[in-house]
């Protein structure tokens, strides 16, 4: 296997960084303020109460223009990290197994990744401003939505700060379905007509991401005692514990939300 060093210059050789990958490290900033996390979900919490609660005997905004250049923003971001850090990991795990992008964080010290997990971190926070939007739009604020951005959050900034190896495949796949999210609902701002079951692909693939990411957390539990891996049982549970979860409350969601609605037009047709 190869070294930490030699593999992530023969990545950086056969994966080109772009200048701005390369700009000063901000790993060292968000890594020391990590616990930042704690207060930000704190306050997000309580504005989701005070917000809820101011807009009770208001009319909901229509908003549709600022949410339209909000989904695009964030549509466009997540596809430039889903092609750099899928290009990335899929050459880690070609060259050296799955293995090595579970249970070793060589690839932490690439540039390319240094780069996308670190505005990672910071997309979480920014994410948060989803939650805005159904608020002032009086939209269903259902549990899944405000539990999920916020323990994400939480998770995400220990993950980053402890370099935990699984991080990588967590933040490749989160980039991934995002990408695929944002734009649909850059398209639905915009009142495009989508096909019908494309929400309930959507909700397919966050269920198919929660069921790799609690595959993931367990081939990390059992390879965590090889040689030079960097897996602690700490990481290992709190991320199955989180998966599980997303995993339930998503599967609950796309039951409630598409299967039930057909089971009882059914039922009344008959």
């Amino acid at each position: 296997m190869a070294t930490a060093r030699n593999l992530s210059e023969e990545m950086e050789r056969l994966l080109q960084p772009y200048d701005f990958e390369l700009l000063q490290d901000m790993r060292p900033l968000l890594e020391k303020y990590w616990s930042v996390s704690c207060p930000v979900v704190v306050i997000y919490l309580l504005l989701i109460f005070v917000g809820q609660n101011y807009m009770k005997a208001r009319k909901g905004f229509n908003l549709q223009r600022p949410l339209i250049l909000w989904s695009f923003s964030l549509a466009i971001f997540s596809i430039l990290a889903t092609v750099r850090t899928w290009g990335f990991m899929w050459l880690l795990i070609h060259m050296e197994g799955p293995e090595q992008s579970v249970c070793f964080s060589v690839f932490a010290e690439n540039s390319i990744i240094r780069f996308w997990s670190s505005l990672f971190v910071l997309s979480k926070i920014i994410e948060l401003g989803d939650t805005a939007f159904i608020i002032l739009r009086k939209r269903p604020l259902i549990f899944v939505h405000w539990y999920h951005h916020s323990t994400v959050l939480l998770y995400t900034s220990f993950a980053f700060k402890s370099k935990m190896p699984a991080g990588g495949c967590f933040m490749t796949m989160n980039y991934g379905v995002h990408a695929i999210m944002y734009t649909y609902y850059t398209l639905r701002a915009a009142k495009v007509n989508c096909p019908q079951k494309f929400p309930m692909f959507i909700t397919s693939l966050q269920i198919l991401q929660m069921v790799v990411g609690v595959i993931t957390s367990i081939l990390a539990y059992l390879w965590r005692d090889k040689q030079g891996c960097h897996t602690t049982e700490k990481d290992v549970f709190w991320s199955f514990i989180l998966y599980a979860t997303y995993f339930v409350l998503f599967a609950h969601f796309f039951i409630r939300t598409y299967i039930k609605p057909k089971n009882r037009a059914k039922t009344k047709s008959q």
